[in-house]
């Protein structure tokens, strides 16, 4: 199980989520969309305890944790650990080791966190490695690499540790239109052989319709969950079709940036 009951979470008195509650489908992927200052990176953030929330409770996979203000619950940091450990996170701005090759950058968490057997973490990391599409960058460093590999290579070092949730914080907002589109397919692809729970952030509308299977509005002021829409679409979707410009129309009118369109005659 895998949700969100009634979040609050402040900074220097600035409300930035307001009784946000989720539930979030297991094995599937949400996406997260809102203007800027809707709480959608705080929120995710909260799923993993890197923020810790004023109040609300946290279930992630069976560990759970409420939290409350007035009365200011504290948890060891094994237990936050713990569920921490049941997650992996993609940022936006990759945040790899300059210093360190691609394959030490991959086998640093297991080696560090986990301290697993360094032979043991290499060959697990040459298999991601290949997975990615990238075994013949194993000894270079991230500042010869394109944006997409750098990326690649970043969702890698995510899910090495084998995670329940996998976080993506705008993983893609850094990249070139076409290089995005193919790291969409990408995403999708290591989803689908992982079967991981997938919750990402995103302010692009057709990236919400193209990789998700739940929608969920964020507005500001404080941050709050205004609407959820789930996309019955089969995979892989045709970003022009009626059905794909249906689901676009209609988060669209969620973030009151848009008109209305018929409904579509089917579902797929």
């Amino acid at each position: 199980m895998y949700s969100l009951d009634n979040i609050y979470k402040s900074f220097d008195n600035n409300q930035v989520l307001k009784g946000v509650s989720l539930e979030i489908p297991k094995n599937k992927t949400t996406v997260l969309i809102g203007p800027s200052g809707s709480g959608k990176t705080t929120l995710l953030r909260c799923i993993n305890l890197l923020e810790i929330p004023d109040s609300g409770t946290v279930n992630v996979n069976g560990s759970s944790m409420t939290f409350h203000e007035e009365q200011k619950v504290k948890y060891s940091s094994n237990e936050i650990r713990n569920i921490r450990m049941k997650t992996g996170m993609v940022f936006q701005n990759f945040q790899l080791f300059p210093h360190k090759t691609v394959l030490e950058n991959i086998m640093e968490g297991p080696i560090t966190v986990l301290k697993k057997d360094r032979a043991e973490c290499e060959k697990e990391a040459l298999s991601l490695l290949e997975k990615v599409g990238l075994s013949d960058k194993r000894d270079a460093y991230p500042g010869q690499l394109s944006g997409g590999q750098q990326q690649r290579i970043a969702i890698a070092r995510a899910i090495v540790n084998e995670p329940r949730v996998l976080l993506l914080d705008e993983p893609l907002g850094a990249l070139d239109a076409f290089t995005r589109m193919n790291m969409q397919d990408e995403i999708l692809r290591i989803w689908k052989e992982t079967g991981m729970t997938a919750i990402m952030v995103t302010h692009d509308v057709d990236e919400a319709v193209y990789l998700s299977d739940k929608v969920v509005v964020m507005t500001p002021r404080p941050g709050r969950i205004t609407g959820t829409l789930d996309i019955k679409l089969a995979r892989p979707r045709a970003r022009s079709s009626e059905d794909f410009l249906h689901y676009r129309a209609e988060i669209l009118r969620q973030l009151h940036y848009g008109g209305t369109i018929k409904e579509p005659n089917y579902y797929i």
